[in-house]
């Protein structure tokens, strides 16, 4: 019996649209939550193999009185992978400058990006993206190949390289083999709340497999251990906070507490108890450092509603 969504009533509440645009080759499909004059535009990048509703605990806390974008990465979810770049952190840099574009904002909104989605973010916002703010939850501020093991990552490598040769049905069903997803989420849940756990374990499982190919899972798993945060950090001259799970072994909290120096605007929200999936297992806590830091933020002009 599946565990219902903890947060699905209070997400029924907050008005949403589907929409889809068309960038770098990439069918990019992206929902929009929350009222059109809403003081502040959040713009969400989730992390690899994850799709918009990842973040969906996070916007469901926030309530409906923040404009929030939330796209699926191309590749990824509903959107088609991109022609015209890469699949690496650059590639996505440039996709997220020319989506970003296409919204018609009033003002530049404040970013947001978890994991994966950190390190797309702080580099393109390093590169020019014009942001308002930067949000990091759980972000990659640890070298990604030694946070995870040398040994680790090389055996990961060879896993998503060897699909790359595969017939199509078999490189999913290589790639999306249901033990290794089990694996995976129960390396990665630290909360001790049995059916939030079961829950977290059946999102994975319902969307960590919704890569559209071998070669663009393959891509992105190369791009995830290709840098981290604190490369792009001495370039992002806009006030950040990074959110950090506390007993986070991906992104581990003592990279956390020495990025915070390297930003030249940032302050470091430390979540108790927590890991990787702090969207998931403390979303409300999540909610409030990021209600907190867009409260400390300047008044700008409204950044107006998305298309």
């Amino acid at each position: 019996m599946s565990v219902p969504t903890p947060h699905a009533e209070a997400l029924a509440r907050i008005p949403v649209s589907e929409r889809e645009v068309e960038i770098l080759g990439s069918r990019t499909r992206y929902w929009v939550y929350g009222p059109d004059d809403a003081r502040d535009v959040l713009l969400l990048v989730h992390g690899y193999r994850g799709d918009h509703h990842g973040l969906e605990p996070v916007v469901a806390q926030l309530g409906d009185g923040i404009r929030i974008v939330s796209p699926d990465l191309p590749g990824f979810g509903a959107s088609t992978p991109l022609t015209e770049e890469p699949h690496s952190v650059a590639g996505y840099g440039r996709w997220l400058t020319e989506f970003l574009a296409t919204l018609g904002l009033a003002a530049p909104p404040v970013v947001l990006g978890h994991s994966f989605g950190s390190m797309v973010t702080s580099h393109a916002i390093a590169g020019g993206l014009p942001a308002r703010a930067l949000v990091l939850v759980n972000p990659i501020t640890t070298d990604p190949k030694i946070a995870a093991g040398r040994f680790a990552t090389g055996i990961t490598r060879v896993f998503y390289r060897v699909s790359r040769g595969m017939p199509k049905g078999l490189a999913r069903a290589w790639l999306g083999n249901r033990l290794i997803v089990q694996i995976m989420s129960s390396a990665l849940a630290k909360t001790p709340d049995r059916t939030l756990r079961k829950w977290i374990h059946e999102e994975h499982h319902r969307y960590f497999n919704g890569f559209s190919d071998a070669r663009t899972a393959s891509e992105g798993f190369e791009a995830s251990v290709s840098t981290d945060v604190t490369v792009a950090a001495p370039d992002v001259r806009v006030p950040t906070v990074l959110i950090a799970g506390a007993v986070d072994r991906i992104a581990p909290i003592e990279g956390q507490r020495r990025a915070v120096g390297i930003f030249p605007d940032a302050r470091l929200v430390e979540v108790p108890g927590t890991g990787h999936l702090a969207h998931y297992e403390t979303p409300g806590a999540v909610a409030d450092a990021i209600r907190d830091f867009l409260a400390s933020l300047p008044a700008g002009t409204p950044p107006g509603a998305a298309r």
